[in-house]
């Protein structure tokens, strides 16, 4: 079998650039393109060790060495922390890449009958995998980013009613809940009905006027004595009775977006 080095260093060289593009990206490290370069250069150079006769567990130790240098060289040190998540998005990214390419490649390349697999000649061209490569890291930052920005609006909540009872749901910080009571000046927090019947029993319910897209109409709410939000407690909110069960992003309920101004005014 013929080895064409330099066609492996190229390709494990813009492999190991790729990957510390997107951990850059991801993390907005905003590290000096050289950078990446010289350590995806290091990385590509550390393939020489597979033509030494080493065993298994110097091999690993050597890889492990090689990504500790590559990680410094591309996103410098400041501390433990930042290191560490550094390292760990590098192997998290290696992972993922390198899982999909291997799916790829066994798709092409084997064959199967019945629960035999068998390889049938045919690999995946290397130009295909360099353009598949980076279609699969931007996926992943997308998705990452998407990920990211969705679950900072979830809190842990502690309700606390005036009967003393406690429930602890997921809530939403949703920004299009502005729900006001004129008369109280209190803002409204919405929770699905159901889930509220065991801790709840309203004899003067307030009722609240909301206006949506087409259609307006009121909402029941009831006074609490505040509301947990992580270790932060409010007082000043209502909270309003929904039919239907609120099952966004596994919350229970939609918080009022003035929580993100008394969340912030809090910190």
């Amino acid at each position: 079998m013929k080895i064409y080095l330099d066609l492996v260093f190229i390709l494990n060289f813009i492999y190991d650039l790729l990957l510390l593009m997107t951990v850059d990206v991801t993390l907005k490290r905003h590290s000096k393109l050289r950078r990446l370069i010289f350590s995806a250069i290091l990385g590509a150079l550390s393939l020489a060790i597979l033509f030494l006769p080493c065993g298994e567990l110097i091999l690993f130790i050597f890889k492990i060495i090689t990504s500790v240098f590559m990680v410094l060289i591309a996103f410098g040190y400041r501390n433990i922390k930042y290191f560490g998540t550094n390292m760990i998005y590098l192997y998290m990214c290696s992972v993922i890449l390198g899982g999909f390419l291997y799916f790829l490649n066994v798709e092409f390349s084997y064959k199967r009958e019945g629960m035999v697999f068998y390889f049938d000649g045919m690999s995946v061209n290397y130009i295909l995998l360099l353009i598949v490569a980076p279609i699969i890291l931007f996926l992943y930052v997308r998705e990452h980013k998407k990920f990211k920005s969705t679950y900072n609006y979830n809190y842990k909540v502690s309700i606390v009613f005036k009967n003393g009872k406690c429930l602890e749901c997921n809530g939403f910080l949703d920004t299009g809940n502005k729900l006001k009571d004129p008369i109280t000046k209190k803002y409204v927090i919405l929770v699905s009905k159901k889930i509220l019947v065991p801790y709840i029993n309203i004899r003067s319910p307030i009722y609240v006027p909301y206006k949506a897209v087409g259609y307006q109409g009121l909402i029941e709410c009831f006074g609490i004595k505040y509301i947990k939000v992580g270790n932060q407690i409010f007082k000043n909110y209502l909270v309003g009775l929904v039919p239907e069960k609120i099952n966004l992003n596994g919350s229970d309920c939609l918080l009022n977006y003035k929580l993100m101004e008394d969340i912030c005014f809090e910190k």
